[in-house]
């Protein structure tokens, strides 16, 4: 099974490039966790909610990997939870920043900030866009995860993430091949 996550700050088109990909590929979507609890909480988040954010995002995950499909698109993971704890708090329970490097995907889509920001009650950094951003682009890149970085509008963004996903399947065709057949 391969697992692509997608990544980046807030308002860079993340939910809907994942819906476009998980019914290209006919995969299961893993939604964003953190948005229903924050909406269900009406207030701000404080460093006690990151271990239910957390462990929510960890359910939402093992409940779509399990149904065993091939490929498996998340909307986010475990490494935005550390980004934005550290980013808030200073610090991230070293629990989560350790599942979140067990828990690596197949493949990182950092979505880039070359779309509009656009407000909607969660989202808070709109003033932040570039620092933000940049607190993403060095966790992907620290994770050891291979990284595709999407840019454009539209049908281009959907295309460049394709692109990324139909590289990492093609390169992952041989690995299969070769577990079934030890002798090749």
């Amino acid at each position: 099974m391969i697992r692509v996550v997608l990544t980046g700050s807030e308002s860079t088109g993340k939910t809907t490039l994942a819906t476009e990909l998980a019914s290209r590929y006919d995969a299961p979507l893993v939604p964003e966790f953190v948005r229903e609890f924050a909406e269900k909480k009406g207030g701000a988040i404080d460093f006690t909610d990151h271990g239910p954010i957390a462990r929510g995002q960890i359910a939402l995950e093992d409940a779509h990997i399990v149904l065993g499909r091939p490929i498996v698109i998340q909307d986010t993971d475990l490494l935005s939870t550390v980004v934005y704890c550290e980013h808030y708090f200073g610090r991230a329970p070293q629990w989560i920043v350790d599942e979140a490097g067990e828990r690596r995907p197949d493949l990182y889509l950092l979505c880039e900030i070359d779309l509009p920001w656009i407000a909607d009650g969660v989202r808070d950094r709109g003033h932040m866009r570039d620092e933000m951003q940049q607190l993403f682009r060095d966790a992907v890149m620290r994770s050891g995860a291979p990284v595709a970085v999407i840019t454009g509008q539209g049908p281009e963004r959907l295309e460049r993430a394709v692109d990324a996903v139909d590289a990492l399947l093609l390169a992952q065709a041989p690995n299969a091949a070769s577990k079934e057949n030890p002798d090749s």
